[in-house]
């Protein structure tokens, strides 16, 4: 008896513990893959984010946008444009965020740089500096 009211006790915490860890904020939703190209495709909203955009960047740009904590220490840190590669702006106006790459363990090179507070300016690097590429977040950034 006492074995499976610890049962039953121990079953419900691991449940609680999965739940817990699946509703989680950082919890990212993949789509099911569908057998047959072009099955089921939705077609994306019109103010989706660029194609230019690796699909890690849109959970960087919504948590810009929301304000969020970040999984770098850097991640917010001043970018000083040191390079002069952006528009030249006083210090402090622009905020670097990394954007995951898939497979390394460390930051990588791909970087969203943004300017002002809240920010007006959107830029994205994947080759750390060496050149940017200006992009609007949009609606599809907020879904």
């Amino acid at each position: 008896m006492r074995f499976q009211r610890t049962y039953r006790l121990l079953a419900a915490v691991l449940v609680l513990g999965v739940l817990a860890w699946l509703l989680r904020p950082d919890a990212q939703v993949v789509p099911a893959q569908s057998p047959l190209p072009g099955a089921g495709h939705v077609a994306a909203p019109a103010a989706a984010l660029p194609a230019f955009l690796p699909p890690e960047a849109a959970p960087v740009i919504r948590t810009i946008q929301q304000g969020g904590r970040f999984p770098y220490r850097q991640d917010g840190s001043v970018f000083g444009n040191r390079e002069g590669r952006l528009p030249a702006r006083e210090r402090g106006w622009y905020r670097e965020y990394t954007v995951p790459t898939p497979g390394l363990d460390h930051r990588g090179a791909r970087r969203i740089v943004t300017g002002g507070d809240p920010p007006g300016e959107w830029y994205y690097t994947a080759d750390h500096y060496q050149s940017f590429r200006a992009f609007e977040p949009g609606a599809g950034a907020t879904q």
